[in-house]
């Protein structure tokens, strides 16, 4: 404690607030006020991340005072609590959080994982998500499986371990059990599913229209002439896979058209498969002459080997995809497709979860289904009287 500048004694001296940057001393013997300029805070030496208790130690309060001037407290002062926050501002003081978390239950973060950052889908629908999130006031942790079941449980137990208030979850395509889901949900840790979601649990999702859109894409390539549509599917255990399959399957029995189980094949989303089933489509006795496939990426992959292998499109060859992007719409000829809109996913699905957090015990879990759109453009045109101009179709 400073020494009175009358008697020089420390004992009677008593804090009294701030004045003008100042800190307003009163020594109780001599019955005399007096000021002393606090220490500079640039020249507080740091070895670590400003605690309240660095802010009292420079200003010669209290941490309790500290903390309370930083909550804004009716009880602290106007004057302390501005040269508080001055001090803090100096020392590039950052709350911790997840201390405070420990206090209310609660961080304000949600957890994400998506199976691959690098799909322009997936960016889309984290872009979602942050907008949403950051609009409520709640921060962003986002991991990602890699395609991969056991680095998806572990993403899962690292948020929850990092107390996140809720989950968003986009399955891994290796993922088969759901344990790992279940075991949150049983101990109340909201939940909410999009794209690949996971029949096995009562969460809400976020689905998109797997099965139309499949049907409409397909039904387009009969009503352009296509005899012979082949599809390129995901993994035949995938949700969204099947779910399309089926809406392919339904488009050519509403046109009785016979279906061919050589023409489905089955692939893991790689570019080798894309090129693996082309051969195998190639040397059939009766060749495709349309090809749709669940993952536009698989789309664009094989126009670029078609286009090598100076197969004409869409003379010979037709295709058409699931989901957009940029490229789809500037790879020469330009790529049909049916929209996802996987920004609106993103924003959907943060809503929800935000909804479930806010309302744990009364929410009730529902399913939301995001309409997409048919793009038509040149890799399936073939009826020439057909404008070559991009036609959209929304649902």
């Amino acid at each position: 404690m400073t020494p009175c500048t009358k008697c020089g004694n420390v004992e009677n001296i008593v804090r009294s607030g701030f004045i003008r940057g100042k800190q307003r001393l009163y020594c109780k013997g001599c019955n005399l006020y007096f000021t002393v300029t606090p220490p500079n805070p640039a020249a507080v030496k740091k070895s670590h991340q400003t605690t309240i208790v660095d802010i009292a130690r420079v200003l010669g309060v209290s941490p309790s005072t500290v903390s309370r001037a930083l909550n804004s407290s009716t009880e602290i002062n106007e004057n302390t609590r501005l040269e508080i926050l001055r001090v803090a501002n100096e020392l590039d003081y950052r709350p911790n959080f997840l201390a405070q978390s420990l206090n209310r239950g609660e961080t304000h973060t949600i957890g994400v994982i998506i199976p691959d950052i690098q799909r322009p889908f997936f960016a889309g629908v984290v872009a979602g998500i942050q907008k949403v999130a950051t609009e409520a006031g709640y921060r962003v942790m986002i991991c990602q499986s890699n395609e991969s079941h056991h680095t998806e449980t572990l993403n899962v137990q690292a948020l929850v371990t990092s107390r996140v208030d809720g989950l968003l979850i986009s399955h891994s395509k290796e993922t088969n059990s759901f344990e790992h889901v279940k075991l949150q949900l049983k101990k109340g840790v909201p939940i909410v599913h999009f794209d690949r979601v996971c029949v096995e649990v009562d969460t809400a999702k976020v689905i998109q229209e797997d099965f139309l859109g499949a049907f409409t894409l397909t039904e387009h390539m009969i009503l352009q002439g296509y005899k012979r549509i082949a599809v390129l599917a995901g993994p035949s255990d995938l949700l969204i896979s099947n779910t399309r399959i089926d809406g392919y399957r339904a488009a050519l029995e509403k046109h009785g058209m016979k279906i061919d189980e050589n023409l489905i094949y089955y692939s893991n989303f790689s570019k080798d498969d894309s090129i693996r089933a082309l051969d195998f489509w190639l040397n059939l006795p009766e060749k495709p002459d349309g090809i749709f496939t669940i993952h536009y990426a698989n789309g664009i992959e094989l126009i670029m080997e078609l286009k090598k292998r100076n197969i004409r499109i869409p003379e010979e060859i037709g295709i058409v995809a699931f989901g957009d992007e940029l490229i789809a719409s500037l790879i020469e000829p330009s790529l049909t497709v049916f929209h996802q809109f996987p920004f609106t996913i993103g924003e959907t699905a943060a809503s929800m979860l935000i909804e479930n957090i806010i309302n744990k015990d009364g929410f009730a879990p529902y399913t939301k289904v995001i309409k997409g759109e048919l793009i038509i453009r040149k890799s399936s045109l073939r009826n020439k009287s057909s404008d070559i101009t991009p036609i959209k179709h929304r649902f």
